[in-house]
C-alpha cells in the first residue's frame, strides 16, 4: 500500500491573517512539502499541473526534477498531467527523462483538467475532451512502447519513422494513472491498457465512485489483466487534524468557509459528512481512511491533499509530522493485513519491470499457439487434398 499527499498548488490568501505568498514562496514552500513527505516516511508526491491563476505548477516536470534531485526515494506523480492539451510527443520525452532523473521513481496520472477555458489557449476545443484524451493517450503508448512509430490521427501533425528520446529507462514506460470524477469512458480507458485508475473523490459522494471503480474493476477483467479484485485503484482524500476534533473543527473552519475550490458553498459540516474530508484528531483520520477499503475494496494508493486554501506552510509540515508519525504507520499496518495475497501492492518501476516481462511471456505462448494452430490447419487441408 502507498501513502501519500498530492498538491494543486494554489496560491490563496491566508483567512485568519490576510497574506497571500508570492508566486516564489509558494513554488518554494511546495517544493519544501514534497522532501517533507519524505521524511516523514510516507510514499509518493503528487503534483498538479494548471495554467492559471491562482496555481503555480504549470511545469511539473521542471519541479519534480528539483524533488527527485533532493529525494532518495521518494515517488514522483501528477494529479494530473493534462492529456487533452498537451502534446503527447512532448508527455513522452518529458517524463522518460524524468524516469532517468529519479531512476525510475515516476508515474503519472493523466487527466482532462477542470479548466474549461485552457483548452482554446493550446488551441484545442473543450467539447473534444474525451476523443482527445483517447487518441492523445493512444499515441502515448505507442511513442514509449515502440522505438518508431508511424502515426495519423485527428487531432495532431502525423508522426512518420518517429522516435521519441530518451527511450523509457529499462524500456518500461512509468505507469499510468487516469484520474477522472465523472466519466466513465475514462475509466475504461484506464482498464483497456491495463492501467491504474484514480478517484478523486473529495468533492462527490461515495456513491458515485463506488459506480466509477465497480465499473472499471469489471472492464479490467473483461480485457484479460487479472481479476477484477486485482486493478489498481488509487482514491484521493483530504485531512486536517489536531489533538482533539474540536480544536481541528476551530482551526480548520476560516480555511475551507474561504478555499478557493468549495468555500463559500456548503458548510463544513456538511462537506465532511457529504465527502471524505476529515477534520478531527489522528485516530478520526484513521477511522474514517479505513472505512474506504469497506466501500471500495482493496486499493494500491491513497494520497492526501494537505496544504490547500492558504494553510501557512508551517501548518502543513506540522499536520505532515502527524500524518507520517500517527496516521500512515496505523493505516499502513491495518491495509496490509487484510489485502489478499494475490492482490498486488502499489506499482512500482521494479513492479512494472515484472510484469511488462510476464505480459511479454504470456504473448510469446500466444503467439506460439496461434501459430501452432494455423500449422496444424495447414497440414490437416493438406491431408484432405
Amino acid at each position: 500500500m502507498q501513502f501519500g499527499i498530492f498538491t494543486v498548488g494554489d496560491v490563496t490568501t491566508d483567512p485568519t491573517n490576510n497574506t497571500t505568498p508570492t508566486e516564489n514562496e509558494r513554488i518554494k514552500a511546495i517544493l519544501t512539502i514534497a522532501q517533507k513527505a519524505e521524511e516523514v516516511g510516507l510514499d509518493v508526491f503528487a503534483l498538479g499541473e494548471h495554467h492559471n491563476e491562482p496555481f503555480v505548477p504549470s511545469s511539473p516536470t521542471t519541479m519534480l526534477g528539483y524533488v527527485a534531485a533532493k529525494t532518495e526515494k521518494l515517488l514522483l506523480s501528477t494529479a494530473t498531467t493534462l492529456i487533452t492539451t498537451n502534446d503527447p510527443v512532448k508527455i513522452a520525452e518529458d517524463y522518460a527523462m524524468l524516469q532517468h532523473l529519479a531512476d525510475g521513481r515516476v508515474d503519472l496520472m493523466m487527466g482532462r483538467g477542470n479548466t474549461g477555458p485552457v483548452y482554446p489557449w493550446f488551441g484545442k476545443d473543450i467539447r473534444q475532451g474525451i476523443p482527445l484524451a483517447i487518441e492523445n493517450y493512444a499515441l502515448l503508448r505507442r511513442l514509449w512502447d515502440e522505438k518508431v512509430v508511424d502515426w495519423e490521427g485527428q487531432f495532431r501533425t502525423p508522426l512518420q519513422g518517429f522516435t521519441s528520446t530518451p527511450r523509457p529507462l529499462d524500456d518500461v514506460a512509468p505507469f499510468v494513472w487516469h484520474g477522472s470524477i465523472r466519466s466513465p469512458e475514462i475509466a475504461e480507458q484506464a482498464a483497456y491498457y491495463g492501467d491504474g485508475f484514480f478517484a478523486n473523490h473529495i468533492f462527490w459522494p461515495k456513491e458515485h465512485f463506488q459506480r466509477l471503480i465497480a465499473f472499471y474493476r469489471q472492464r479490467f477483467e473483461h480485457y484479460g489483466h487479472g481479476a477484477a479484485d486485482q486493478a489498481f485503484v488509487g482514491l484521493g482524500g483530504q485531512v486536517f487534524m489536531a489533538k482533539n476534533s474540536q480544536d481541528a473543527v476551530k482551526q480548520f473552519r476560516p480555511y475551507f468557509d474561504n478555499a478557493p475550490v468549495y468555500g463559500h458553498g456548503p458548510s463544513l459540516e456538511d462537506f465532511t459528512e457529504q465527502t471524505p474530508l476529515t477534520v478531527g484528531s489522528p485516530q478520526q483520520v484513521i477511522d474514517r481512511t479505513l472505512t474506504f477499503r469497506e466501500t471500495f475494496g482493496d486499493y494500491q494508493r491513497q494520497l492526501f491533499l494537505m496544504d490547500h486554501a492558504g494553510l501557512p506552510l508551517k501548518a502543513v509540515l506540522e499536520q505532515l509530522d502527524m500524518l507520517g508519525e500517527l496516521v500512515v504507520p496505523v493505516l499502513r499496518k491495518e491495509l496490509d493485513a487484510k489485502r489478499p495475497a494475490h492482490v498486488p501492492d502499489g506499482p512500482t518501476h521494479a513492479s512494472e519491470i515484472e510484469r511488462m516481462a510476464s505480459r511479454r511471456v504470456a504473448k510469446a505462448v500466444q503467439d506460439a499457439e496461434a501459430q501452432s494452430s494455423v500449422a496444424a490447419e495447414a497440414a490437416r487441408v493438406g491431408q484432405g487434398a
